[in-house]
């Protein structure tokens, strides 16, 4: 296996000129329209589209209105608790991964699984993924942030180390890379909502990711992935 195995994933064939022009979209963003305006209000309804997007991808029923109230069903209640609670995890996501997973997952699954099972990986072979992805965030790597952040996303939907809320944990780990690896520092793009707008591709993907043997899978993922992310730069709220 590479000494760097994510740098490996991010040089496949289209990775890095896609994720460049990517990049360079988003700087543009961010520092063109985000950094004149930092209102906390930006971060608060990046997190809101966020968690709305993210419980329907689970199949939530609740409408946007709902959940700006606070109400919604139980797959909604779960992603809005965790978006108030995942900017606090970016020390932790740098430093401790593992912790941060089991948090994400405690907040989500609170409520609806039983107390010894928040926060703990499903099997030993569940517990294994989680501990390799852990340190290879933790490792030096020259991959470029956006690839580290899908990379941790796809694991994690595809391991489902978690008796539950999988999606709702795995697409809020990706928001906490791109805010710790410095891509988003004030959380401004809404992934999540990307993700619900392409939601044929990014269910193929993941399947795909989950499913084929060698690379294909996440060649494919990683160049969904960067089409996702630059359509996360263009639904922010920035935007209005």
């Amino acid at each position: 296996m590479s000494a760097d195995p994510l740098a490996s994933l991010a040089s496949l064939e289209g990775v890095p000129s896609a994720f460049a022009a990517t990049r360079d979209g988003i700087d543009a963003l961010l520092r063109d329209r985000g950094l004149r305006r930092t209102e906390p209000a930006f971060t608060t309804e990046s997190l809101l589209r966020g968690a709305v997007a993210s419980a329907g991808l689970e199949g939530s029923i609740s409408d946007d209105e709902q959940m700006r109230a606070g109400a919604g069903d139980g797959i909604a209640q779960s992603a809005l608790r965790v978006s108030t609670e995942v900017l606090g995890l970016v020390p932790a996501i740098r430093a401790t991964p593992l912790q941060a997973f089991a948090r994400l997952h405690a907040v989500a699954a609170a409520g609806v699984l039983a107390p010894e099972e928040l926060g703990r990986p499903r099997d030993g072979e569940s517990a294994e993924r989680l501990r390799l992805l852990a340190s290879r965030l933790t490792a030096p790597t020259t991959a470029p942030a956006m690839v580290v952040a899908a990379i941790v996303h796809a694991e994690l939907v595809s391991a489902a180390p978690f008796a539950s809320h999988n999606g709702i944990v795995a697409r809020a780990a990706e928001r906490l890379v791109l805010v710790a690896r410095g891509v988003d520092e004030k959380s401004l793009l809404v992934p999540e909502a990307a993700h619900a707008r392409l939601q044929a591709e990014y269910e193929s993907n993941l399947r795909a990711y989950s499913q084929a043997s060698g690379s294909s899978g996440v060649h494919s993922w990683l160049l969904y992935a960067a089409e996702a992310y630059a359509l996360s730069g263009e639904i922010s709220p920035l935007h209005g």
